[in-house]
């Protein structure tokens, strides 16, 4: 698995697909991963250190994990598939034990900005994503 960290968050209130990018932590590879204009807008209000008045709705996941007791370790972008990326949200739970989540890339990147939770993709994905892009 390659470590990534947020890169970029493009947002286009015309278009209804906005784009995060995602860079390799110690390389030069990035990952373009297209989102709903409200999961860019989530990630880029927290990015940018605006606090919303009452939670917004990642806020709201991440307390309730934690009030939990539980811990979001990391993320991982393990599939491409029809051109749509699959992740997987991982928590430690309070008695120690590992879960695993599907989710979508976009709330999962949502979460880990609001915890600082690494963000991992795995190699196979990245090699698709070229591929897929070459495409266009």
């Amino acid at each position: 698995m390659i470590e990534m960290e947020l890169s970029k968050i493009i947002i286009d209130e015309k278009r209804h697909d906005q784009v995060v990018v995602l860079k390799e932590k110690n390389g030069t590879r990035i990952l373009p991963i297209v989102v709903g204009f409200l999961e860019a807008s989530s990630i880029k209000m927290k990015v940018a250190g605006v606090k919303p008045p009452r939670p917004l709705t990642h806020d709201l996941l991440s307390s309730v994990i934690a009030s939990f007791g539980g811990v979001i370790n990391q993320i991982i972008i393990d599939r491409l598939e029809d051109h749509t990326f699959h992740a997987k949200l991982v928590l430690r739970a309070a008695n120690g034990e590992n879960k695993i989540v599907d989710a979508r890339p976009s709330d999962c990147i949502a979460l880990a900005v609001r915890v600082k939770a690494p963000i991992f993709v795995e190699e196979e994905v990245l090699k698709q994503s070229v591929e897929m892009n070459n495409e266009k």
